[in-house]
């Protein structure tokens, strides 16, 4: 599946921008995490690089086709999980970006032939003592029949993901 294909594709989810709130929306399964990535400036500027130009991904171990360059509202990215034939296409797009002095990141959201129904947000976030961040917040449930037999299986793999991406950034920053 090639980004272009998915540009014109409705998001499979109805709570867009939901990761924004204070509490993720009912009915989903909820990812939180919250991890140190480092002190500085330098930390925090290139954890916002690696982000925004999907190398955090991609070190994490999937493939990215993305319809442009840097995260930004309306892209489509299509990434890919496992090797040749035996492998996940996971299409989605970002949906809102976070752009201020100490916070900066992404959301994006499930598109038709994403496993999943909900959107993932990261957002790299430096504090007045210099700590750098990364913040995940997601909300998602079974779209595939594969993902629904998944189960709880399903679950544990989000949370393999989620650990994939947060020691690539934590790689890339430092």
């Amino acid at each position: 599946m090639r980004p272009d294909a998915t540009n014109a594709s409705r998001l499979t989810y109805a709570e867009v921008g939901a990761t924004r709130a204070e509490s993720l929306p009912a009915g989903y399964g909820h990812v939180h995490r919250d991890v140190s990535l480092g002190t500085g400036l330098d930390v925090f500027e290139r954890a916002v690089a690696a982000l925004f130009d999907w190398r955090m991904h991609q070190e994490a171990g999937l493939t990215v086709v993305r319809s442009g360059g840097k995260a930004a509202p309306g892209i489509v990215v299509v990434l890919r999980a496992g090797l040749g034939p035996v492998h996940l296409t996971i299409p989605c797009r970002v949906v809102y970006t976070v752009d201020e002095p100490d916070r900066r990141g992404f959301a994006y959201g499930t598109l038709p032939g994403h496993p999943e129904r909900g959107e993932e947000a990261f957002v790299v976030v430096k504090s007045d003592t210099g700590d750098v961040r990364i913040q995940i917040r997601a909300f998602s449930r079974p779209a595939s029949l594969l993902a629904r037999l998944g189960g709880p299986v399903s679950r544990m793999i989000q949370q393999y993901a989620t650990d994939r991406y947060v020691s690539a950034l934590r790689r890339l920053a430092n």
